[in-house]
């Protein structure tokens, strides 16, 4: 397997153990990503083949990759070495995984999608390369082009490896706009140029008119298709230099700026316009387009059609179309043809790349987006703060002259500023519910934006065309605004734009900050090296204080919102200093970056902690008491700039960064000693305390913000048990956004809270089952009703047609048909409303279309025939024709009805039904439960378990909600939420409970152990029969004797002395299990290894054993303390331990359904059989003949019907697959079969690769580093081992604890 090879020489080695530390994970999480949009201003941004397609923000590229099983586009990896804008990608035709890139610093990559990594570069090339593609006619060569060539050929590998020169592509007259190889004539190559002439042309006329876009038609040698800014689109032959079509537009303003063909489809191609987001379907064989749809305000920027639309792999018995997912392929005319329709639109999926910087898919065959991802920011963000009122809604402001508004909830832009405004450095809200956003620029002031008015409300420009580096809006005196500037002063005003103070620094300001504790206090940071603080109650423009240190410019400067008169600076010399106003000093200075600071951000709760962003592309997390470095962050790809959280939820951190994108981070296994203590209903002392006391060194974490204070307040007051109020708001508090607000309210449903109580936004989320009906009529009816609001300018706001669509789709779900039919004939769409009408009745069918008969009657239409006839309205017919002079028509109509041809209904019911209502509602309710376990296993493979919970909730299954949050690794949250509904979540939050108890055991020790000793233990106290889970606790535990002797008094156990009498007695009465339980609760625990291996040995020599008459000795035995298992004596028993916790892990696994950890767990024991001297029943062509059986045996179950076929198992893998089941069992706690999932599971970084010591491939999502502190697994992988075999991958001994 590929992974031996990175840790095999671990199996070598029995007694190395010097120098390990422990294993450990990142301690911050990250737990979303908004993701930049496309740039607008190059030309082959984007790009598609096979089932992925990429784009480029100006120094990332974006690719995509498609979920089969959900069909649907999950973002899979960001590629981010280039330094400078990004100018052109090209997919590899002949290789689907490699693509190459171009860039402004005359750099050109090839890369590896599959692999995520970069395989080639060619540096300093002769130029910038401005156009690139792969040359169709050599698998491994790229070309590319500066603004006037030449062409250059860069052969990457074998014996021509190099740069040529093209021999005739150079010295152009005119700019070279784009080019393209020919895709069957080898080495065929045009080039379209900004004077609009064509490489294989004569020069074109002397006005510009750039050609935007040109394709090699792919059924054809010869033929092009070209767009023009001005002339438009034409079909020319490149033979005869002849133009074969030209291509027509409704309107003579419309203007192409993108084309490409539909492969599916001969001869039909797609066009993006220029000034609208119009995409248009045009045939070779006609000059006017066959259909228009048009998608966007803003103008298309580039298009790329996919090859190879995604295939539907929904699962749905029925031979009935799926109607909750898209369809690609039905595409089918309609039986009568207009002129326009016998060209029917091809199915096929659109990449379509906008102005504005918005990318998506787009379904032509189904008429609508299968992705969007909108207003995206195409430029380094400079800053990002949260709105004071509201802890969902982010605001960042980019380089990219736009402020934008985000529901940090669904990870979408709700609002976005009239732009124009040049480079926005920063931003700063409102206080309150003022609902205005202060910004400032590069060049043109700063402003106030009013959100809901959408438009700028005030500008002030005291500082001229200088850029202003920061605005601050003051939150204790909400008429005042600060902003710092290049021309050396920092200014403050009154919001109506009243200058108050101009304070005078020798250099550029920065940097600014208004004292969270005192009204009139502000810090500044200078170019000159320095922080000053400014008093603005007094007229004096002078500085109070001036702090000197920092040996380059001080950016940013923060003020503890915690802590009177300390404040912190970050500066270009790397470090991050702390000031103490009232002791005129530096009390710590901060090191560990490698390039100027920028972002700086105080914890809101716990006084000590901050967190620095810097240039150096990292993100630190600092404790300042003693100035450790407590995690360093590398997700992002480029300079961090902007840190926030909000005080209503504290330990949730957005960051914003030069790669254009926004992180959200959870901080909240930075104080996992808190939220146990929490849990475990501890004293308020443990959880609540004041800042002097939780800043001195060595206390553990205490709360010591507002809202902590006022979640304690609150409590007090509740009459009664509160603990359910308070586990619900220190949970709300201390969770990330993504469903733990919509967890707790369906949990407070299923407990019978009134529902007048729920939230505004509960219908929002998943809904109770029971809500579900009453909430979507009544968004239904909203929609219908609603009238048109003023929204801020940029956001594609749903015309009045879209929300009656929208409305009359939720009735028809809802089975409210006639809803649903009114609805269409209110938006003329008559056909659709008349193909359900029968299902509310045949009376009602009639009447519908007699009022659509009627209504053509009035237009005077032929159409109108079909109807009367079908409903047998004759008169109504004849009169039709008479009035129109159609004599012989209303004649003919006349006899058929005489002759009894126009039958008229009579609807009918039926007296009786023979199927039970009741049979109905179970078909139903099955039906149902199968609905939200795939919905809740989308959101659970998407990284999202919280949600995944909430599916199950809203249908009452409370042991899946659980099991699916333990899946996670949610403990906490399942413990919180498990302690409230009580009994049916019981069995599930017992093991939770476990799960946390053995997290405690191994926390790094930086506070007291006895402290997290006894967390353990209350923690084990809450679950029922904990005895056994309590001498595993102590019996792990590695104190001296006297401390050891205190935990077995509080666990109720004997001393060690005590212990060691039992384990003689219990030994010498043949009761093995009491024996090892003794042994290793004394102070020789490793006399207990060789009765449990012994007794494990003599129980898998027996044909007919099951895991579970090994597994509880076997599960007892790995407690036993780690620095006696590693002793040298204890080698043989230890290796015999390994390797038997290695297989029974492999068969646990199995019956989980860890299928990703199995083969490593087969591997990892044969390695061990192969390396270490042991005497077990287990041969490794046993090992080998089990794991083949398990592959055949459950590939040929998982297999989907769509898969290409493979060999089926042989009957003997079949017997070695049922003996195996047999010894398995069913698992104990109902609903943990499955794979584990963490929350951020898909989210790529831009980290350092790490490789998977299990798989050899890169590691996507969290990485768990194991002992030896370089191999690597996923932490998804580390928790699965971890709960089916104890020890380290590497075979040391060493216990795992990802939990």
């Amino acid at each position: 397997m590929a992974w031996m090879t990175y840790i095999s020489h671990w199996f070598e080695q029995d007694d190395c153990y010097e120098g390990l530390q422990r294993a450990n994970m990142s301690q911050v999480r990250q737990v979303g990503l908004l993701a930049a949009g496309c740039q607008p201003w190059n030309k082959d941004v984007c790009v598609a083949n096979g089932d992925r397609f990429a784009y480029c923000a100006t120094l990332a590229i974006y690719v995509y990759q498609l979920d089969h099983r959900y069909n649907e586009f999950k973002l899979h990896a960001i590629m981010s070495e280039h330094k400078k804008t990004i100018t052109a990608i090209s997919w590899c035709p002949h290789n689907p995984d490699l693509f190459a890139s171009g860039s402004t610093d005359n750099l050109v990559i090839i890369w590896n999608v599959a692999e995520q990594k970069v395989i080639a570069k060619l540096d300093n090339t002769k130029g910038t390369p401005a156009s690139l593609s792969w040359c169709w006619n050599a698998d491994d060569a790229v070309a590319f082009a500066s603004q006037r060539g030449p062409l250059f050929i860069w052969t990457i590998s074998g014996p021509d490896s190099g740069v040529t020169v093209h021999r005739e592509a150079h010295s152009f007259l005119s700019d070279i706009c784009i080019f393209r190889w020919h895709t069957q004539k080898k080495g065929k190559v045009v080039f379209g140029h900004i004077d609009g002439s064509l490489s294989i042309f004569q020069p074109g006329t002397d006005e510009e008119d750039p050609v935007t876009a040109l394709e090699w038609d792919p059924l054809s040698t010869d033929y092009l298709l070209v767009a023009n800014l001005h002339r438009g689109i034409r079909l020319v032959d490149s033979e005869s230099l002849s133009c074969i079509t030209t291509f027509n537009f409704p309107s003579a303003i419309a203007s192409v700026q993108c084309l490409a063909w539909v492969p599916g489809a001969p001869g039909m191609f797609i066009t993006g316009d220029s000034q609208v987001g119009v995409l248009r379907v045009w045939n070779v064989s006609r000059a006017t387009p066959v259909d228009n749809f048009k998608l966007k305000k803003t103008g298309f920027h580039c298009l790329h059609v996919l090859n190879s639309p995604p295939r539907k792999k929904f699962s749905v018995q029925s031979p009935t179309k799926n109607h909750y997912t898209s369809s690609t392929s039905e595409a089918v005319p309609p039986p009568t043809l207009t002129q326009n329709q016998a060209f029917s639109v091809p199915p096929g999926h659109a990449v379509c790349c906008f102005l504005d910087g918005g990318v998506g898919l787009y379904d032509m065959g189904a008429k609508k987006w299968d992705f969007l991802r909108d207003l995206g920011h195409v430029e380094t963000i400079f800053d990002c703060k949260f709105k004071s009122d509201d802890p969902n809604l982010l605001a960042t402001a980019s380089f990219d002259g736009t402020i934008k508004v985000w529901d940090i909830n669904t990870l979408t832009a709700v609002y976005t500023s009239p732009g124009n405004e040049g480079v926005i450095y920063s931003l700063s809200w409102a206080p309150g519910d003022l609902n205005c956003i202060a910004g400032a620029t590069s060049r043109n002031g700063a402003f106030i934006w009013d959100i809901k008015k959408g438009k700028i409300v005030q500008r002030f420009n005291e500082h001229g065309k200088n850029g202003i580096f920061c605005i601050a809006w003051s939150h204790k005196d909400s008429k005042r605004i600060a902003t710092c500037s290049g021309d050396g002063y920092c200014i403050i005003r009154t919001v109506d734009g009243k200058v108050l103070h101009k304070y005078k620094h020798p250099a550029a300001v920065f940097g600014c900050d208004w004292s969270q504790n005192n009204r009139d206090m502000i810090a500044t940071g200078c170019e000159d090296k320095n922080v000053r603080v400014y008093y603005v109650a007094t007229s004096s423009d002078q500085p109070l204080k001036v702090f000197s240190g920092h040996t380059e410019k001080v950016f940013h400067v923060r003020w503890s919102p915690l802590r009177e008169g300390v404040l912190c600076s970050g500066s270009d010399d790397g470090s991050v200093r702390i000031w103490d106003y009232t002791k005129d000093a530096c009390i710590n200075v901060l090191r560990g970056h490698t390039a100027p600071v920028r972002g700086l951000m105080w914890n809101t709760e716990i006084p000590y902690l901050l967190i620095s962003g810097s240039w150096d592309y990292t993100i630190k997390v600092w404790d300042t008491r003693e100035g450790a470095c407590l995690d360093t962050v590398y997700d992002h790809g480029a300079d961090v700039y902007g840190l926030t959280c909000h005080p209503r939820r504290p330990f949730t951190m957005a960051s914003c960064s030069r790669d254009s994108t926004v992180r959200l981070w959870s901080l909240t296994p930075l104080i996992t000693p808190l939220q146990i203590n929490i849990l475990a209903d501890r004293s308020w002392e443990e959880i609540i305390g004041n800042t002097d006391c939780a800043v001195e060194q060595g206390m553990p974490p205490l709360l010591c913000g507002k809202v902590s204070r006022d979640i304690k307040q609150e409590i007090e007051k509740l009459s009664g048990n509160p603990r359910v109020k308070k586990l619900r708001w220190f949970s709300e508090c201390l969770s990330p956004p993504g469903g733990s607000d919509n967890l707790w309210d369906l949990v407070a449903v299923i407990k019978g809270q009134d529902d007048s109580l729920l939230p505004q936004n509960y219908c929002k989320g998943i809904m109770h089952l029971k809500h579900l009906i009453t909430f979507q009529t009544s968004e239904a009816q909203e929609l219908t009703t609603v009238k048109m609001s003023k929204f801020g300018g940029g956001i594609g706001v749903p015309t009045k047609e879209e929300r009656l669509k929208e409305a009359a789709e939720i009735h028809l779900r809802l089975g409210q048909i006639r809803r649903y039919c009114e609805l269409m004939v209110e938006l003329g769409e008559w056909d659709k409303a008349l193909s359900v009408a029968p299902g509310v009745s045949v009376k009602y069918w009639k009447k519908l279309m007699q009022r659509r008969a009627d209504q053509l009657i009035q237009e005077d239409k032929d159409d109108v025939i079909p109807y009367c006839i079908a409903t047998g309205d004759v008169k109504k017919l004849v009169h039709f024709f008479m009035s129109r002079g159609q004599l012989k028509e209303a004649l003919l109509v006349a006899q058929a009805a005489c002759e009894g041809n126009m039958q008229t209904f009579h609807v009918s019911t039926p007296k009786g039904s023979s199927y039970s209502d009741d049979i109905y509602k179970e078909d139903f309710n099955e039906l149902l439960q199968e609905a939200c376990r795939e919905l809740a296993e989308w959101y659970f493979q998407d990284g999202r378990a919280v949600l995944a919970a909430c599916c199950h909730l809203a249908v009452d299954n409370i042991e899946l909600a659980m099991a699916y949050l333990i899946r996670g690794n949610e403990l906490e949250l399942a413990v919180c939420v498990g302690t409230v509904l009580g009994e049916l979540a019981g069995p599930a939050t017992h093991y939770a409970l476990e799960l946390l108890a053995r997290k405690c055991m191994m926390i790094p020790m930086c506070f007291p152990s006895t402290g997290y000793r006894n967390l353990a233990v209350d923690l084990l106290l809450m679950t029922p029969d904990s005895e056994l889970q309590l001498v595993k606790l102590c019996a792990f535990y590695p104190g001296c004797i006297e401390e050891i002797n205190d935990l077995h008094e509080k666990c109720k156990l004997p001393t060690v002395e005590g212990c060691m009498q039992l384990a003689e007695t219990a030994h010498a009465d043949g009761n093995i299990f009491e024996t090892i339980k003794y042994y290793l609760l004394s102070q020789e625990p490793e006399k207990a290894l060789p009765i449990g291996i012994d007794f494990i040995k003599g129980s898998i020599s027996s044909s007919n054993w099951t895991l579970d008459t090994i597994y509880p000795v076997l599960d007892l035995l790995s407690y036993v303390r780690t620095e006696k298992l590693l002793l040298h004596t204890c080698t043989e028993a230890r290796n015999e331990l390994l390797i038997l916790c290695g297989y029974v892990g492999a068969l646990l696994a199995i019956r989980r359904q860890y299928q990703s950890i199995v083969p490593a767990l087969y591997e990892y024991t044969s390695q061990l059989l192969k390396r270490r001297k042991v005497s077990v029943p287990i041969k490794i062509d046993h090992l080998s003949e089990e794991l083949d059986a398990w592959r055949a045996c459950t590939r040929s179950i998982n297999r989907s019907s769509e898969e290409a076929p493979h060999t089926p198992p042989s009957d003997s893998q079949r017997m070695v697959y049922a003996t195996l089941l047999k010894r398995l069992k069913e698992e104990p706690v109902r609903g943990i079969i499955g794979p584990d999932y963490v929350t951020g599971s898909n989210l790529p970084s831009h980290s350092d690769i790490h490789i998977s010591c299990f798989t050899g491939l890169k590691i996507q999502g969290p990485v768990f580093f194991l002992e030896d502190g370089k191999s690597t697994i996923s932490l998804n992988d580390a928790l699965m081992w971890a709960k089916v075999n104890p020890f380290s991958p590497l075979g040391t001994g060493i216990r795992l604890n990802p939990f």
